[in-house]
């Protein structure tokens, strides 16, 4: 497993950019270290997989390559006016009902608009042709393929606001509420197909890319929850839980999200939830207040005292997602005594995680109509055992951890695997999952439903109310 760091920007206050050629130097020098580890280098790979952050938007031209902006990160707020007017007005039910999503600043099809917009002749070019559009997938494809390929898979198109979520294509009524050009979208293709091969010069030899999914369906991947039914949450910057609902189209009256899942066969969908800012709040721990050294310290500082002391910290830090979505709310630390110190503080951070999650698992509860059994956890976060045990605390339910908890990275593989033939089945992928760790609840129920509800009268003050 290799990584390469890659620098987010906050020009304004909400805004959230990367550049899209470091996110590139970055996969290849990470990518590289992988080949050059393997036996038999890159001659023996039988192929790629890609999974990439979904809703990030890069524009491009079409000639050189060169981007016309900076991408814009999935968590960032400059169009939250757009959408809010838009989600106001008489096309927001039917934008819903098509596209299964809620309308907000968070989903690819504001951004491009904005880029159009904000970036000279950026409109006029790309209807004629020379700009194209994508997600950090496409972008990727695009680049291994020397420009040869321009597509992206379903799990990523059914997070733009331009896909409609049934027919599986680019929508034209949606297309033209945004004012994306259909001339610089990508050909939409299955996840676990070879769609081209990577240039020889990127990574030593030429490897076929057959597998391409959002990081949260190549998670659900990665945890082999192919069936409906089966759920996960990945702990990452942000917090993102999915139900897979099989060949069923979900329809959620709880504010969450239905979206593609990764699939081998045929249209299979999940129901999601999204939180904004989850190990990111830990991040900001480090990096701002200087209150911890490195990210793990976070859990041992927290389990160094007993509770937080009534202190409640409400990461909105971009604003809240899933199921409130309110852009304007900002974060907030409530309950602060003269008694409250570094510790309470990162319990209160790390807690937070848990109380998005089980506000994320209630939601898909009663749009599902059953219980969860157990929910499958994944992503760096989740090597954390205060935060695991505290998380079946306050759900009241099993966390089980797998062997490999890189499950995205792992998602992708298998994708890549099965359309090449290096993974037979489905069921052969099923016998590679296996529990490390499994956290029962401990917290009697009447501590558990006390401190969420200390939790919900938090996120109640820091909402916007103007």
């Amino acid at each position: 497993m290799e990584s390469a760091p890659i620098e987010c920007r906050y020009p304004h206050p909400g805004w959230v950019e990367q550049d899209a050629g470091e996110i590139w130097r970055a996969q290849m020098d990470a990518a590289r270290r992988v080949v050059a580890q393997a036996h038999g280098g890159a001659g023996s790979m039988v192929g790629l997989g890609l999974t990439n952050q979904r809703e990030t938007t890069i524009v491009w031209e079409r000639k050189t390559g060169r981007p016309v902006a900076p991408a814009i990160v999935w968590q960032c707020r400059r169009t939250a006016d757009f959408c809010n007017q838009l989600a106001s007005s008489p096309k927001a039910a039917e934008i819903t009902r098509k596209t299964g999503l809620v309308i907000d600043a968070y989903f690819s099809g504001s951004k491009i608009q904005w880029i159009l917009a904000h970036v000279p002749d950026a409109r006029s070019r790309a209807l004629d042709g020379e700009l194209l559009f994508g997600t950090v997938d496409t972008w990727l494809v695009w680049k291994l393929t020397n420009g040869a390929v321009h597509v992206t898979d379903y799990s990523n198109a059914s997070r733009t606001l331009l896909m409609d979520l049934g027919t599986g294509e680019w929508d034209a009524e949606l297309l033209d509420t945004f004012g994306v050009p259909r001339a610089m979208l990508p050909r939409i293709v299955s996840s676990s197909t070879v769609v081209g091969v990577a240039a020889g010069e990127h990574l030593g030899a030429e490897i076929p890319i057959a597998g391409i999914a959002g990081d949260q369906q190549a998670a659900l991947f990665g945890q082999a929850c192919f069936r409906a039914g089966l759920s996960k949450n990945t702990y990452g910057t942000g917090c993102f839980a999915l139900l897979h609902t099989g060949s069923h189209r979900p329809v959620s009256k709880n504010r969450l999200l239905a979206t593609r899942a990764a699939s081998v066969d045929g249209p299979q969908f999940a129901i999601e939830g999204a939180i904004f800012i989850a190990g990111a709040a830990v991040q900001w721990l480090r990096d701002k207040l200087g209150i911890i050294q490195t990210a793990a310290e976070s859990g041992e500082l927290a389990g160094s005292v007993d509770n937080t002391g009534g202190v409640y910290f409400v990461p909105a830090l971009v604003g809240l997602g899933a199921p409130h979505w309110d852009s304007a709310a900002r974060g907030m630390l409530t309950g602060i005594t003269a008694a409250t110190g570094r510790a309470e503080v990162a319990r209160a951070a790390l807690e937070s995680i848990a109380y998005q999650t089980r506000e994320l698992v209630e939601a898909m509860e009663a749009d599902g109509g059953a219980q969860l059994r157990e929910l499958r956890v994944d992503g760096g976060a989740a090597a954390s055992d205060f935060l695991m045990q505290f998380q079946a605390d306050i759900l009241g339910k099993p966390i089980v951890r797998p062997v490999d908890a890189e499950t995205t990275a792992l998602g992708a593989a298998y994708l890549a695997g099965l359309a090449t033939g290096f993974f037979k089945s489905l069921e052969d992928l099923e016998r590679f999952w296996r529990a490390e760790r499994t956290y029962e609840p401990r917290m009697g129920a009447g501590q558990r439903e006390e401190l969420f509800a200390g939790w919900k009268k938090a996120v109640a003050r820091c909402k916007y109310t103007g």
